[in-house]
């Protein structure tokens, strides 16, 4: 009898982990879990207290998680290695995500999977194909990558760059043809017996591949192929997923219920997880007889559509159009603050402590520090062009429903542009004194004043720049934003702690705890 060891990689949501965990479970099959080491120890102790009884399921040794890294391929293996031991009866392995719904009945799932002895696994040529349609391709695999593309991009290239200088260009491991797909495989476990014995024999495939470039897009690819015969092999994913012209994955919301339906695929992925609704009719199916059909051809539909320039909320729309949307299913938090040292010290410290991703001056600052993005994000020119582009693909980039940034408060167009969308947006006005050598040094950073000007020769510009300050703040307060809040270095730490409460949606007395750490210098 066929049964399916879940193989489930997850950074948050642990509520939702624990429902997705239930449901895979609930008809006799199998879960291994990794929950990413970086995420809170207290959401892992929360999926242990209300999983750790249930015989279908067990936990993985946690590793610290990075898009790109081998880190993402060692947690997959630990899965894989604790759901093999743990439950000799699973017949085969599928690997999902915490954003992934199943779409098809159980019974459909099992009947699929037995009714032919092969392993889904999407495998092109790596070096033939173009599968890998922006950014590096053969450097992923002929130099080493020492360090993350999203967390050190100067050092990632610049090591590239080194290697390539100097004609570090390494060998492939011998007899591997690689192999480049889609992550989301599933596989019979006599193909995870031969994978595992393979890399206990070659710990050389394991040592490559540790310094290759978003390794989980050709590891297991690559070695299915090297040991299984190529008629027990079907190059597809059992997943549905479509990404947009910038390489990001569409997100499915509510409406997509009858369309998610019609896929020949047994999950789909990226299912918004603020689609209780759909979410709710999946797992119902799910758990049903219901009887399965198919309709067109979703990624063809969805390319159609884009391609179209179609505008509405089903489906993906072109975000770089007129009329694209951050969504409001998002919220984006705004630091205003005219010292940027005080605006970015401030970001980092609350993106810490409500763990959401900080990304700085970004329409401000030209060398921001981003995920690829397809290269919108290259320039501040293009940045501020297509700005709600650029945050809406930040949003799905992070895979985040919060985003925090910090803008001039002299940027009020742009803080206009966002105030009309339909996302909920947070804005923390923060107020700093400044004393005549400040604003002159302002001034000589903005362009205003040579390198050359004082005090004394500048005071007609000092009391310019004082005099736009406060016009910018006045423009501001009438511009009637319902989520705007305010810290002033000349304010009590009550009245900053009530402010950042509000801001941050945390509880007062923490508030106050951070209020105290507030500095404005």
């Amino acid at each position: 009898m066929t049964k399916i060891c879940f193989l489930l990689l997850c950074h948050k949501n642990p509520a939702q982990i624990i429902e997705q965990a239930k449901l895979l479970t609930s008809a006799g099959d199998f879960i291994a879990i990794h929950f990413d080491a970086r995420a809170r120890q207290s959401d892992f102790q929360m999926l242990k207290s209300e999983l750790g009884e249930n015989p279908n399921v067990c936990f993985a040794q946690r590793v610290k998680c990075g898009w790109g890294e081998w880190s993402l391929v060692q947690g997959s293996l630990n899965a894989l290695n604790a759901g093999y031991d743990a439950f000799p009866e699973a017949t085969h392995f599928y690997m999902v995500s915490g954003d992934c719904a199943p779409i098809k009945p159980i019974g459909h799932m099992r009947k699929f999977l037995s009714a032919r002895s092969i392993d889904y696994i999407e495998h092109h040529d790596f070096f033939k194909s173009d599968w890998i349609k922006v950014g590096f391709k053969e450097e992923r695999l002929v130099y080493r990558h020492w360090f993350n593309e999203r967390n050190n991009k100067k050092l990632f290239y610049a090591s590239a760059a080194a290697q390539k200088f100097l004609g570090l260009e390494r060998e492939l491991p011998k007899g591997l043809h690689i192999m480049i797909g889609s992550q989301w495989w599933c596989l019979r476990r006599s193909t995870i017996t031969k994978l595992l014995d393979l890399i206990k024999r070659r710990p050389d495939i394991i040592k490559f591949f540790k310094t290759t470039w978003i390794p989980d897009e050709t590891f297991f690819q690559t070695l299915a192929l090297h040991i299984v015969p190529r008629d027990e092999v079907e190059s597809r994913t059992l997943t549905f997923l479509s990404f947009s012209d910038y390489g990001i994955p569409t997100v499915f919301y509510e409406d997509h219920l009858e369309f998610l339906r019609a896929q020949n695929f047994l999950f789909a992925r990226k299912i918004s997880e603020n689609a209780t609704g759909l979410r709710s009719a999946l797992a119902k199916d799910f758990q049903s007889d219901r009887e399965v059909t198919t309709g067109p051809n979703g990624r063809q539909l969805i390319s159609y559509l884009t391609a179209r320039g179609r505008t509405g909320d089903r489906f993906a729309e072109r975000f770089w159009e007129r009329g694209s949307r951050i969504g409001r299913q998002n919220t984006l938090q705004i630091i205003l603050c005219k010292k940027w040292h005080v605006g970015k010290r401030f970001a980092n410290q609350f993106g810490a402590i409500v763990h959401i991703p900080s990304m700085g001056y970004l329409f401000e600052e030209p060398g921001s520090n981003l995920p690829d993005l397809g290269q919108i994000e290259h320039s501040e020119q293009k940045r501020n062009r297509h700005r709600r582009a650029v945050l809406k693909l930040l949003f799905e980039r992070m895979e985040t429903n919060r985003l925090l940034i910090c803008m001039d408060p002299s940027n009020l167009d742009t803080l206009r542009d966002l105030a009309g969308d339909r996302c909920e947006l947070q804005v923390l006005d923060v107020e700093c004194t400044f004393d005549d050598e400040y604003l002159v040094g302002h001034a000589q950073r903005i362009g205003l004043a040579d390198r050359r000007a004082t005090v004394e020769s500048s005071r007609g510009l000092i009391t310019t720049l004082r005099n736009n300050i406060r016009v910018d703040h006045l423009d501001l307060q009438e511009m009637g934003l319902p989520g705007l809040f305010e810290v002033s270095e000349n304010s009590s730490q009550e009245s900053n702690a009530v402010a950042l409460a509000g801001f941050l949606k945390i509880p007062q007395h923490r508030a106050e705890d951070l209020a105290k750490q507030l500095i404005f210098e």
